[in-house]
């Protein structure tokens, strides 16, 4: 009970102060779960947020059910992606009842502006600490080369991209070309 309950106090601390989304919230998860709680390593980190990724539903809820998973199972879950959610469900309905008034107030404008900008920063600081860990080996860059190309230059869903990603890896590594 303790470990849920722990479960749902840290994610609900996240969820309450991650803006942007799943993207911005990757940086946020390896300070407090791999490097403060080690509920995770950075590898199982990137592996469940690439999965959260591909599965329906909002990308920091499915990671964060993924991560409590395996530090509680079942329980450690459920508690996790409700700890993640309730900040936000608040934060949400309050926003919601009074942001049409107050929408255009140039405060709010800019605050929304500089939420935005800081947002791109944890987005970037998120891929640069992911980069240095996933792309190490040349068939690693090949990987990431291609699906850059594909994610910015085609229409081709981010799901099948990494789906596609993730087959080369594992073709590449029945090859004998990428050792684990």
């Amino acid at each position: 009970m303790k470990q849920c309950a722990k479960l749902f106090w840290v994610f609900a601390q996240m969820g309450a102060v991650c803006f942007g989304g799943g993207y911005a919230m990757l940086s946020l998860l390896q300070k407090v779960v791999v490097e403060r709680y080690h509920w995770a390593t950075e590898e199982e980190l990137m592996d469940y947020y690439a999965i959260g990724q591909c599965t329906p539903g909002i990308i920091a809820i499915n990671t964060s059910t993924f991560i409590g998973y395996k530090y509680s199972g079942l329980p450690g879950a459920i508690c996790a992606a409700l700890g993640f959610l309730s900040p936000s469900i608040a934060i949400i309905t309050l926003i919601a009842a009074f942001l049409e008034n107050f929408a255009q107030l140039p405060i709010v404008m800019h605050a929304f502006a500089g939420i935005r900008v800081c947002v791109c920063v944890l987005i970037l600081d998120a891929v640069l600490k992911l980069g240095k860990k996933s792309v190490t080996t040349a068939s690693a860059w090949w990987i990431f080369g291609i699906t850059t190309v594909f994610a910015f230059f085609t229409e081709i869903p981010t799901a099948v991209i990494v789906v596609c990603a993730g087959i080369a890896g594992y073709i590449l590594y029945v090859k004998g070309l990428v050792k684990k």
